[in-house]
């Protein structure tokens, strides 16, 4: 079974910065796509990052685009997610995601539990 746990969230001023992590494991990771989605109170949940797990590929929300680094440590089994210069805007639960299909699928199979983010302003 794939497995999926996210850490790293917390509290932090507007404009600073927190880096997530997503270990992976129960699978082989090479076709895959790894993705981080984000939902605040009230809200639907949201697409902000995904990358191939080579890393060859990556794609990003317009609204984090410049500010959010995706990247992948093949040799870690994890997959982060580098936030900077943080809105409270960017306050919500953000969950980790795989698509055994790869980045176009668009369709990710497997979730963590989420890691709370909170900026304030």
């Amino acid at each position: 079974q794939v497995r999926l746990v996210e850490s790293g969230g917390g509290l932090v001023q507007a404009g600073g910065s927190l880096r997530l992590s997503c270990a992976a494991s129960g699978r082989t990771f090479t076709t895959y796509a790894l993705g981080w989605f984000r939902q605040a109170p009230g809200k639907e949940r949201e697409f902000v990052a995904a990358i191939s797990w080579s890393g060859a590929k990556v794609d990003y929300a317009g609204s984090v685009k410049g500010r959010f680094t995706i990247s992948t440590d093949n040799a870690k089994n994890t997959v982060y997610l580098q936030m900077n210069t943080l809105k409270p805007e960017d306050t919500a639960v953000y969950y980790c995601a795989a698509d055994p299909r790869g980045l176009a699928s668009r369709k990710y199979d497997y979730w963590g539990q989420g890691t709370q983010v909170t900026v304030s302003s």
